[in-house]
């Protein structure tokens, strides 16, 4: 029977064989009739690319996007999207270019959460001694890799109740501050309507009346 400390070992091995994934989350505001860009680098043809992005507030929750390769061919792109979640396999080595236009809104900002992900399968090299951990490898392969996967499930539900959570939060400010001038307007016109009357009923009584001679 295999000690702890062996199986820790063969587990700490085959984690730093497993995906390896350069990652940057980041949050932007993107102004009426902005265009911002943000870029990975891709090392080698073959890589993974992992897009994700989602609208946290601003206008109706939309904003226009594109990527595009090192040769400025366009990949992907969507109009007035609210968020997407998107895997691409890079053909070519270089620079990728993601892309974010607010051309639609000329009032409101756009806030914006997205995630660009480089992934890469390094190639497993051979153990230092025959057997020493081949007896394991396919238990403990198959369990870092379910692990991964629900890692990963995790991080995706986190990231819409997250946004979940930010959009309502945008529409409940936006309704707020509707009720609140709503509530001033109609203070307003009832301080001007009191003024109207009391101005109509003052001249109603105060008003002298013409005076005929005979």
């Amino acid at each position: 029977m295999p000690s702890p400390l062996h199986f820790l070992s063969s587990l700490l091995f085959f984690l730093s064989l497993s995906i390896a994934v350069r990652a940057s989350a980041l949050t932007t505001a993107i102004a009426p009739n902005e265009r911002l860009c943000f870029y990975a680098e891709v090392d080698k043809p073959g890589e993974k690319i992992g897009f994700y992005y989602a609208v946290q507030s601003g206008g109706s929750f939309d904003i226009d996007f594109d990527i595009k390769d090192p040769n400025q061919k366009v990949l992907l792109d969507g109009e007035r999207e609210r968020q997407g979640d998107y895997v691409l396999t890079a053909n070519t080595a270089g620079e990728y270019a993601f892309c974010f236009e607010n051309d639609m809104s000329t009032l409101s900002d756009k806030l914006v959460d997205f995630d660009i992900m480089v992934e890469s399968e390094p190639r497993r090299e051979p153990p230092a001694k025959a057997g020493q951990i081949s007896e394991h490898t396919s238990a403990l392969e198959e369990s870092v890799f379910r692990l991964n996967g629900m890692l990963m499930n995790i991080k995706r539900m986190q990231k819409h109740h997250h946004t979940q959570e930010n959009r309502g939060f945008s529409i409940v400010k936006s309704t707020q501050n509707r009720l609140f001038w709503y509530a001033i307007l109609e203070s307003l016109g009832v301080i001007a309507m009191a003024i109207l009357q009391v101005y109509i009923l003052q001249t109603f009584f105060t008003k002298t009346g013409r005076r005929y001679k005979v």
